[in-house]
């Protein structure tokens, strides 16, 4: 039986790579994510899958491998790059993050749009990397959740 981990999807520079880090507990330097990354506890997918929807395939294939996807939206640049209906398309749970939720705090209720919009499960998770905001509130939920998901006790 394969391990699962968490999938982290969304547009380029919104912080993926950042939060994968930082749920693998891994404190080295980043670099462009140009490859599907396999790390201890996540997948990190490049952001061409979620920018081109014909690559959407690819990503429904790299979710066998997920016991939940986290769909991150850039509060600092409120691009819309997901299809209506997002969600839908996997098995597992979707869970909402707003990232860089420090900057253009007027842009929130837009990234809270868009993540209903794709069928994000709430409660949605504000987070900034740089400045520790919610990561550790996130991974504590992400403990508990995978518990529930996945009847672990």
């Amino acid at each position: 039986m394969r391990k699962k981990r968490i999938m982290v999807v969304g547009p380029k520079g919104c912080g993926k790579t950042s939060l994968v880090n930082a749920i693998n507990d891994y404190d080295g330097p980043l670099r462009r994510t140009q490859d599907t990354i396999y790390g201890p506890k996540t997948i990190d997918v490049p952001s061409a899958y979620i920018e081109n929807a014909w690559m959407y395939k690819h990503m429904i294939a790299l979710a066998q491998d997920a016991w939940c996807i986290l769909a991150l939206v850039d509060q600092s640049r409120c691009a819309e790059v997901y299809s209506h209906g997002f969600a839908r398309a996997f098995r597992c749970p979707v869970i909402g993050i707003i990232s860089k939720c420090d900057l253009a705090p007027e842009n929130e209720a837009t990234c809270i749009k868009q993540l209903k919009m794709i069928g994000a499960e709430e409660p949605y998770f504000r987070i900034s990397c740089p400045n520790h905001i919610g990561i550790e509130e996130l991974k504590r939920y992400l403990l508990e959740f995978e518990r529930k998901v996945r009847g672990l006790s």
